[in-house]
């Protein structure tokens, strides 16, 4: 158990350490537009290809549709809930680089909200790597690609409200490694109630459907370049049935 235990915190605090590069992008140079949109697009097309292709089809391989749908349901719904106690949506921002909203409050806003989101990503990678160490890893990967936008959403704010580039890096970071802890207490639980695999395994489809349908794909047509969000999405497809049957 140690060391599958080392493993999956190391990779759920690499995952969680790209909310913080989201935040160093912002502090050295805010990426346009297009690039945001793609970025999202692409997070996307892995985690809907992931959920459906390995995680789902695994579960149901292992063990009934009764359990495999429980855990999906519950992962969508605990990021609902999660959603609609403490919304963390993007901010809004226009052509010349003006955020809607008052600008430190909404990023210490939004950092909780992102922090909170973070733990049942990390039970996500946890519950991916305990059936399957390289499913682990792609989850990973996904997470981190999803985490980056996220980080520039809590850092750009909080540095155009006059904090210090130093301080908005700082609350991307803090706020992107809350995920090692949803990893630790997913992989204790596993590795005591191997049973309980496949519901994990569910559990994290349906965090990661959520995430792409409830934040990714409409954040990135909200902020335009819809074209830019669907050539990230043909592409994340693609990455996953290359990192899949590659690591296989």
């Amino acid at each position: 158990m140690a060391n599958n235990l080392a493993d999956i915190l190391i990779l759920s605090f690499l995952a969680g350490l790209a909310t913080g590069f989201g935040g160093l992008i912002v502090v050295i140079k805010r990426p346009g537009k297009k690039v945001l949109g793609f970025l999202m697009g692409l997070a996307a097309g892995i985690m809907i290809t992931l959920s459906f292709l390995e995680l789902m089809s695994e579960a149901l391989k292992i063990s009934g549709w009764l359990l495999v749908a429980s855990g999906f349901v519950i992962g969508s719904l605990l990021m609902f809930f999660l959603d609609f106690l403490l919304p963390h949506k993007y901010f809004s921002v226009d052509e010349k680089g003006v955020i809607n909203g008052r600008l430190l409050e909404s990023s210490m806003l939004i950092a909780i909200g992102i922090s909170l989101h973070n733990f049942p990503e990390g039970i996500a990678v946890a519950s991916g790597y305990s059936y399957l160490p390289k499913l682990g890893l792609v989850i990973a990967i996904a997470m981190a690609l999803h985490n980056i936008p996220e980080g520039i959403a809590i850092s750009l704010p909080a540095y155009m409200s006059g904090a210090s580039k130093l301080s908005a890096f700082r609350l991307a970071l803090v706020s992107g490694l809350i995920e090692p802890l949803g990893a630790l207490a997913a992989t204790v639980f596993l590795e005591s109630f191997h049973a309980v695999v496949p519901f994990g395994l569910a559990f994290a489809g349906g965090v990661m459907v959520f995430v792409t349908l409830d934040e990714l794909i409409p954040v990135a047509h909200e902020h335009g370049h819809e074209h830019f969000t669907s050539l990230g999405v043909i592409v994340g497809c693609i990455a996953t049935f290359m990192l899949l049957s590659t690591l296989r």
